[in-house]
């Protein structure tokens, strides 16, 4: 605002040398108004186009302030007060007001009221001018001063109001930072360290029931001592992935296999490790038309795909699970569907929560994370739970896709 003010004076200066230089007297008087004129003319242009550079310099020395409204009056005496130049007497107070807060406003105020009454008693003191006439370039400089200092108390209270917000903006922002990565800890541990652990404890379970009995065979126990050692050295080997994604670098690109083939494997896994029976429909092959998967996007859905069949699994006493994958128009389907029990009526994720089941709590959170949308229910079947995920293409090529609502 204050540059503003300048490139005003800087205006009517110009407009009104011309005037000035006209009406000095001969000799001294010329060089007078012309000094003045090329002081006040250079000191507004060069504020005017390096604000933050002088500006500051001129906050911090009011009497620079006083010293261009001193040469401002020779130009004002040389051109009168009827001219331009009378504005620019004005606009003295305002950039006090703007600068000093109110005792600057009022000092500069009656210093330049004073130069005006004192300018037109000077080159009207051979005629009867009105009182009002006398008094009304005075009397804007009152207003304008007032008009300074209230703004500036204006603009700090909305700086401050800015700078609170900003600040409540920024905490909550680091808020949902820290939740959000809670949250995603909790989904890794949960997909992969605390199943893992569970199936320790399974294995160990069946080990210690082998030992104790009457007869114990050798080769059962040693088959479950086995199984118990594979267990703990998968949650060990889960436990350093965990630990080497939290210290990965932002920028560090993840080299993995193809979605699809580790969809595969993984499902090869969960057969032969449970024996539940798992048939996978999607098209393979060079000339198959199932897209690229980004490896974050397909980490999360295969997160999604192993906690359906961890469920299938445990809850369901499924005999059978489908997994499908196909296109459909904009849209990369992801089906998991089993012929279970299925979910009670009265599901829902706050039960879920508060009950400390958070295996589809997390399935949804991962869903929102990469922007698809997941259902979980009976779908179009008879009977089982159907988890379909749906993935539109235009993540697959998006860095950093937004969540949208599950």
């Amino acid at each position: 605002m204050c540059r503003q003010v300048f490139g005003f004076r800087l205006a009517m200066i110009a407009l009104a040398a011309p005037a000035a230089l006209l009406h000095a007297a001969p000799g001294l008087g010329v060089r007078l108004a012309g000094a003045a004129v090329v002081v006040t003319f250079m000191v507004s242009y060069v504020l005017f186009r390096d604000w933050e550079r002088f500006g500051p310099l001129l906050l911090r020395h009011p009497g620079l302030l006083a010293a261009d409204t001193l040469f401002a009056s020779f130009l004002l005496i040389s051109a009168g007060p009827d001219t331009t130049l009378a504005y620019v007497s004005v606009c003295t107070p305002l950039l006090a007001g703007l600068l000093y807060s109110w005792r600057g406003a009022a000092c500069f105020a009656s210093l330049q009221s004073l130069i005006l009454l004192l300018v037109h008693a000077t080159l009207k003191a051979d005629r009867h001018a009105p009182v009002a006439e006398a008094l009304l370039l005075p009397g804007l400089c009152v207003i304008s001063g007032a008009m300074g200092s209230t703004l500036r108390g204006l603009m700090l209270r909305f700086g401050a109001a800015t700078h609170a917000l900003t600040t409540v903006q920024a905490r909550l922002a680091a808020a949902e930072a820290v939740s959000a990565e809670r949250a995603r800890l909790a989904r890794e541990m949960h997909d992969s360290v605390a199943k893992t652990l569970y199936g320790v404890a399974l294995a160990a379970d069946g080990l210690a029931a082998t030992a104790s009995s009457a007869a114990p065979d050798p080769d059962r126990v040693r088959r479950q001592a086995e199984l118990v050692s594979r267990s703990a050295r998968r949650a060990a080997a889960e436990s350093r992935e965990l630990l080497a994604d939290l210290r990965r670098e932002p920028g560090d690109r993840l080299e993995a296999q193809p979605l699809w083939q580790q969809l595969a494997h993984e499902l090869a896994r969960f057969t032969a490790r449970t024996g539940l029976r798992v048939t996978r429909h999607w098209p393979t092959g060079p000339d198959a038309p199932l897209p690229a998967v980004p490896p974050p996007l397909a980490r999360h859905l295969l997160s999604i795909t192993a906690e359906a069949l961890e469920n299938a699994h445990r809850h369901a006493s499924a005999t059978r699970v489908e997994v499908r994958a196909a296109l459909h128009g904009d849209l990369l389907r992801l089906t998991i569907h089993d012929d279970g029990r299925g979910l009670p009526p009265d599901t829902t994720l706050e039960r879920l929560r508060d009950a400390g089941h958070f295996g589809l709590l997390g399935m949804v959170e991962r869903a929102a994370r990469i922007g698809a949308r997941i259902r979980i229910g009976r779908g179009g079947h008879a009977r089982g739970t159907e988890v379909r995920v749906e993935l539109p293409l235009s993540a697959l090529t998006s860095p950093d896709p937004a969540p949208r609502e599950a």
